[in-house]
C-alpha cells in the first residue's frame, strides 16, 4: 500500500508497522531479539509493529537502526531547501576561477621605447 494523505493515521500506523514486521522477518529475527538488538523492550516492538499510537518516537528510531533503516529515515522528513532567493545570494559567493599563486617576477620589465625591436 502506498502513503497517502487519503489514508488515516491509523492506517499510515499499520503500514509502517506492517512493513517493520516484514523488514525484521527478512533479517530471519524473533520481536525479542530485535528488541534486545535494538535496546527497547518487547513489547514496544509489538506496539511498532502493530500501529499502537502509544509507541514512542524514540523507540521506533531505536528499531530502525537495528533493521539498518536509519538512512531511510532522511526521506521520511526531508531537510527543507533553501528558497530560491537565498540559493541566488549563496550563488554569488560561489567560487567561479581558480585564482592560481602570486609569483612575483624576479627582475622589473624594461621600459619600452620608440626603436627597440622587441
Amino acid at each position: 500500500m502506498k502513503l497517502s494523505k487519503q489514508l488515516t493515521d491509523e492506517a499510515i500506523l499499520r503500514e509502517l508497522g506492517g512493513r517493520l514486521a516484514a523488514a525484521r522477518l527478512a533479517r530471519n529475527l524473533t520481536q525479542a531479539a530485535l528488541a534486545e538488538e535494538a535496546g527497547v523492550s518487547k513489547r514496544t516492538v509489538e506496539r511498532l509493529e502493530s500501529g499502537e499510537v502509544a509507541a514512542r518516537l524514540s523507540g521506533l528510531v531505536r528499531v530502525c537502526r537495528a533493521l539498518g533503516l536509519v538512512d531511510r529515515l532522511d526521506a521520511l522528513v526531508p531537510s527543507p531547501a533553501p528558497s530560491p532567493v537565498e540559493q541566488l545570494k549563496l550563488a554569488g559567493r560561489q567560487r567561479k576561477r581558480a585564482s592560481g599563486r602570486f609569483q612575483p617576477t624576479a627582475r622589473a620589465p624594461r621600459k619600452w621605447t620608440w626603436g627597440d625591436g622587441s
